[in-house]
């Protein structure tokens, strides 16, 4: 299994390279405003914050709208260290309005504006237009994201987006703004993803405004609704999420039906450029940039596909369930994106989908099939780069109609490793993966929960049944459960134990490993701690009375996912899901991220 991710290694942190903002400052380099064409209709100064059509160009230049009286709130330690950021540039004046919105102060070589871009929608590989307020498509694209900066740090060139920074001409009659609630879960989630090994956007820093507030709809104390059943005044909050690029897939696709529809003649050049730029930005190290762009074209397919069938796989082995996988949200880079709708799998349900909007075909164990049309759109878009080379057509056809074998080799690495075993090449190792789901399932279980257990290679299966959740959901659902029944259930789950240890030991035979090697590797891709949602409510509620301990204390533990942390940690954190928290707005399910 691929992973772009380091290993689980204690991290170390050294000596800050970057000790002020003004040393921050001098790495600024603005590839994307330096290589690809500015919208012709854009206002030199960023002044363009009401909604408009945008034809052409690959960017908008855009103003934030600063958050008023910002407060600092939490800034990743980790990801600080690994740019060589001292923490304390966290709360310094200069970094603190950058990345509330207010460029107006930035020292050179900054600069006083930022961007926004364009994208085009396909949902499901349906290509969509009519959600655009104009009909055409021409308004979709990033609505209150806006980037303020790039940077080349270390070697490695980042971009710098602000989640909530305004009005942009893509905000379709929307404020522009974030709430803290969504930006505590964002900011969060990818500390806690990239702590887990899966290839994601970072966070940076998190703000929130003293005094400015908006109104979001969400739900009453207690709730069941689906939908938030009340409007509710939250303060507005800057999150910054940084990535190698924000390329989405659509934004190749935009440019691609540009090409198709637009009778301007640089429509082909436009689509061009942007392929180019998202090589150099994420593919610089596996493309050669002398090659010819047919070959460049086949590459960025095929190493796409791979990173992109690598992250899929990681989500299902975590737990994680994004909620809204529609190309616009699908970075081309192969990464996580979008933290809007997502959620982490408490019982273990392969239509578990905890966005309300989301339906079945973004749920958990189908986040594969959403993948493979996001890759479709994705080869679609490449096309008319390439309607004069046929053999190489036929290539990119071979490319994209393999998805489906390397997302299942990439599955099947996946339940072998968090099953212990070396592959699952074989009927039997099939069918005893196939029987655990259906058990799963049958039970219900937790899913860390069951897998964290499995690695330390019990004796029996006393300890699984910690993932048990048997008497609280036959509570909840009033169902009697009889005593024969129980008593079967434990004995199948005996029966598929007595087989996971005979394959599990014949596997260590063969491989020459010993028990404890391998409960240790099950160790490394099977969570400890995961960011379950009834964790991160209590923090953004105390967070909105201005305690931000419990935001803190919950960035720590999820730091170290597959660690044995303390045991007032464990107690706290590695437990099921309470009956009260069950089909409860907000926790359980809740509308599309504020």
């Amino acid at each position: 299994m691929t992973n772009r991710q380091p290993q689980h290694k204690p991290f170390t942190v050294s000596t800050p390279l970057i000790a002020t903002f003004d040393e921050l400052a001098k790495l600024a380099n603005y590839s994307l405003m330096d290589t690809l064409n500015c919208d012709p209709d854009a206002t030199k100064n960023g002044d363009d914050h009401i909604e408009r059509q945008v034809f052409s160009g690959h960017y908008v230049p855009v103003n934030p709208t600063p958050i008023k009286d910002p407060e600092y709130v939490a800034h990743s330690k980790a990801f600080f260290a690994e740019l060589g950021l001292a923490d304390s540039i966290a709360e310094d004046a200069g970094f603190v309005r950058l990345f509330s919105g207010d460029l107006s102060q930035v020292p050179a070589p900054m600069r006083k504006v930022g961007w926004a871009t364009g994208y085009a929608l396909s949902i499901y590989g349906v290509e969509f237009t009519h959600q655009c307020p104009f009909q055409t498509g021409n308004g979709y694209g990033d609505g209150r994201a806006i980037s303020v900066l790039e940077a080349v740090i270390n070697g490695q060139r980042w971009e710098m987006q602000l989640k909530g920074g305004g009005r942009t001409p893509y905000c379709r009659g929307a404020d522009g703004r974030a709430v803290l609630r969504s930006s505590v879960r964002e900011f969060l989630a990818q500390d806690h993803m990239h702590a887990l090994g899966v290839s994601t956007s970072r966070s940076l820093s998190l703000y929130v405004s003293k005094t400015e507030t908006v109104k979001r709809g969400w739900y009453s104390e207690g709730s069941r609704s689906e939908k938030p059943d009340q409007f509710v005044t939250e303060a507005v909050a800057i999150s910054t999420r940084v990535a190698p690029s924000f390329i989405r897939v659509g934004q190749i696709e935009l440019f691609s039906r540009r090409t198709r529809e637009s009778e301007r003649l640089d429509a082909m050049q436009e689509l061009e450029k942007i392929v180019l730029h998202l090589i150099e930005r994420e593919y610089a190290d596996e493309i050669d940039s002398q090659l010819p762009m047919p070959e460049k074209v086949l590459l960025l397919a095929k190493a796409f596909r791979g990173r992109l069938t690598s992250l899929i796989a990681s989500w299902i082995r975590v737990g994680f369930c994004q909620g809204n996988f529609n190309s616009d949200n699908c970075a081309a880079g192969g990464f996580t994106l979008d933290y809007g709708p997502f959620g982490f799998c408490d019982v273990f349900n392969p239509q578990y989908q905890p966005w309300t909007g989301g339906g079945h075909h973004f749920s958990f164990m189908n986040q594969s099939k959403a993948a493979q049309c996001n890759f479709d759109m994705f080869c679609s878009a490449l096309r008319p780069l390439l309607t004069s080379e046929e053999e190489v057509l036929f290539a990119l056809d071979e490319i994209q109609s393999g998805f489906a074998v390397v997302m299942a080799s990439e599955m099947q690495s996946m339940w072998a490793a968090k099953l212990g075993l070396s592959s699952l090449d074989f009927t039997e190792h099939k069918v005893l993966l196939n029987d655990l789901q259906t058990l799963m399932i049958q039970t219900p279980v937790d899913y860390t929960i069951l897998f964290r257990e499995l690695s330390a290679i019990p004796d029996d299966i006393r300890p699984l049944k910690k993932s048990f959740y048997n008497n609280s959901l036959n509570t909840l659902n009033k169902n009697r459960v009889h005593e024969s029944d129980i008593s079967q259930t434990d004995t199948r789950w005996i029966e598929w134990f007595s087989t996971w240890k005979t394959l599990l030991n014949h596997d260590c035979d063969i491989n020459n490993k010993s028990i404890d090697e391998v409960s240790q590797q099950m160790k490394l891709v099977n969570p400890k701690y995961i960011l379950r949602e009834w964790f991160v409510v209590p923090a953004y509620q105390q967070a909105a009375i201005g305690n931000y301990d419990l935001l803190r204390e919950l960035q720590e533990v999820m730091a170290q996912p597959y660690a044995e942390q303390s045991q007032e940690v464990e107690d706290k954190y590695y437990r099921l899901k309470p009956l009260e928290f069950f089909k409860l707005g907000g926790v359980s399910h809740l509308s599309c991220s504020s």
